[in-house]
Formats: structure tokens, C-alpha cells, sequence
């Protein structure tokens, strides 16, 4: 069991014991939690969309946060049922800063973000209960691989920049080069929710604990975001081009 999502790998049920009946992780409630985690989220959003002076002075704060919890679940998943409500509310308010910003560069830009990011998630769970996409060991390899390989370009141009290097400057920037390197960054993330989805179906099937619907909720919102940045940042590149 391989994936980029750094929260649903091949270790994520090794340390779990098997339950049944009540006390066992369902489909159905992996799906509610992560109902009430993007209720949590734009809930969130809403509020620093709607006040930017806050969202710029609290910036770096809630960054520091949603790191913390990140971590804190990762490594302790049966506090997943508390740390992860709160995760969303912290990174719902980041996501409605950075998207009121992006609106106000380019108005109507984060609506349109917001509707791919459900209409990839819907058209990809509808092709993955039709059985119409196959999660198989060389599809989960290919995907882990080229997950890996965007963050280790992602890590390579942070660390570069702070020399004054940037000579990846086409890969992000609004060319042809910038637009079809985000369209591949979209594509590996949209692929990602797939495996997410195995996951999730894997753990109900092995009789994971209850609290392990938190955490599939917890994985799945963690490709959502990184889906979600991805396409505001094409639509923000299509939009400069203008």
C-alpha cells in the first residue's frame, strides 16, 4: 500500500487493532467526518474571507498551528477525533485569507477554484465506485513517485530561492512550461484522492477503530487542500496571462 498523501501510507493501519460490530471504522463514517471537516473548513474561511486585516495579522500563527496539528495527528491518529476539528478550523481560516487575496488580484477566481476542486472530487469518486479507474501496485507506485518527485521540486525551489537561484522560475511561472507543469501538479493530486478513497475502503475492511474515521477524514482534507491551492494557482497563471 503506497501514496504521496503523507497521512494515508502504507504504514497508517500497521499499528491498529482489529474491532467489529459499533466499534469499528466505517465508509459511512469516514464520509460524515469529513462531511462535518469541510463544514469546519469553510466555516472558518468564511470569517477571514470576510475580514483580510485579520487573516494578514494571524497569518504566521495559524501557518505555526495547522503545522502542529498536522504533525501531532500524524503521529498520535486516536487524538485524530480532537486535533482534527481543530486542523480544519485553523486551515480553513489560512485557505480564506490566501483566497480572499487571490480574489481581489483576480475577482471570481476562488469560486471558480472551489467548484473544480468538488466537481474533481465528485467525478473521481463516481469513476472509483464504478470500478472504471483500478487501484493497482504499479498505479499506487506511479502516483507515490510522481507525488514525491513534485515535493522534492517544491522543497528544491524553497530552498534555492533563499540563495537567489531560480533558474525553475518556468516551472512556476505563467508560460507554457508554468501552465502544463500545473496541470500535471493537478493531475498527481486528483489521482491522489483515488488512493485516498482505497484507503479509507481498506480500513473498513480490516475492521480499523472507530477513531480511524477521523483520520481518513484527516488524510482525504489533506489532498482536498493541496488539490485546491493547485488549481487556484492555474486559474491565478491563465488569469496574468490576460
Amino acid at each position: 500500500m503506497r501514496s504521496g498523501n503523507p497521512a494515508l501510507n502504507r504504514n497508517t493501519f500497521l499499528n491498529t487493532r482489529t474491532v467489529s460490530g459499533d466499534q469499528a471504522m466505517t465508509i459511512d463514517g469516514t464520509v460524515n467526518k469529513t462531511s462535518l471537516c469541510l463544514l469546519l473548513l469553510m466555516t472558518s474561511a468564511i470569517y477571514t474571507w470576510n475580514n483580510p486585516a485579520l487573516s494578514a495579522a494571524l497569518f504566521f500563527p495559524i501557518m505555526i498551528g495547522t503545522f502542529i496539528l498536522l504533525l501531532i495527528t500524524l503521529f498520535n491518529k486516536k487524538i485524530a477525533p480532537f486535533t482534527v476539528p481543530m486542523y480544519c478550523l485553523l486551515e480553513g481560516a489560512l485557505l480564506g485569507g490566501i483566497s480572499a487575496l487571490a480574489d481581489a488580484m483576480y475577482p471570481g477566481v476562488a469560486n471558480q477554484a472551489i467548484c473544480l476542486t468538488f466537481g474533481i472530487l465528485a467525478a473521481l469518486l463516481m469513476l472509483y465506485k464504478s470500478k472504471m479507474i483500478a487501484v493497482t501496485d504499479n498505479f499506487r507506485l506511479g502516483i507515490f513517485s510522481a507525488t514525491f518527485g513534485i515535493f522534492i521540486v517544491y522543497m528544491l525551489n524553497i530552498v534555492l530561492s533563499l540563495f537567489g537561484v531560480s533558474f525553475m522560475g518556468p516551472l512556476f511561472g505563467n508560460g507554457t512550461i508554468g501552465i502544463v507543469f500545473s496541470l500535471f501538479v493537478i493531475g498527481i493530486a486528483a489521482f491522489n484522492l483515488v488512493l485516498d478513497f482505497d484507503f479509507i475502503e481498506h480500513g473498513a475492511e480490516q475492521g480499523a477503530p472507530k477513531y480511524m474515521e477521523w483520520y481518513g477524514a484527516f488524510g482525504l482534507m489533506i489532498t482536498l487542500i493541496w488539490l485546491y491551492i493547485e488549481i487556484l494557482n492555474l486559474l491565478m497563471k491563465l488569469r496574468s496571462r490576460r
